[in-house]
């Protein structure tokens, strides 16, 4: 089996939050981010379901809206605070990181046009991401 290309560094950082335009606020303030896009909610309710601040490089701050409780996913981290670290990879190794990915025995969590997860032997969420360019055919799950 051919391993695939390591990562190529940071991509972004998740971090969950319960009053976002608050935290929204002090990081582009503060910190002087900015916002490098926003998403709406699922859901059609007011406000954004997530804030992305850009960090220079092509790597972001994810600002997400925790609506779930804390420690709402059994293993894995509370809904607020760290979310995950996601790493950056090319498009065109995806189906090598999936290969790769089920020789090793790790399981594929959650898949995205841009993004495959998997979760740590402690729980805590890793993404692969090939942000902004999307698979042809988004994938289930």
């Amino acid at each position: 089996m051919t391993q695939p290309a390591p990562a190529r560094g940071v991509h972004h950082v998740a971090i969950g939050v319960r009053d976002l335009p608050a935290v929204e606020a002090f990081y582009r303030s503060v910190l002087r981010l900015p916002v490098q896009r926003r998403w709406s909610r699922a859901d059609g309710g007011p406000g954004d379901r997530s804030v992305w601040l850009e960090l220079g490089g092509g790597a972001f701050l994810a600002l997400e809206r925790a609506e779930t409780p804390p420690a709402a996913r059994p293993g894995g981290p509370a809904a607020e605070g760290y979310l995950m670290a996601v790493l950056a990879i090319a498009r065109d190794q995806r189906a090598e990181w999936e290969a790769w990915l089920a020789a090793t025995g790790v399981a594929i969590v959650r898949r995205t046009a841009y993004t495959l997860y998997v979760d740590d032997p402690e729980g805590n969420r890793v993404g692969l991401s090939h942000w902004p360019d999307a698979v042809e055919t988004p994938p289930s799950s």
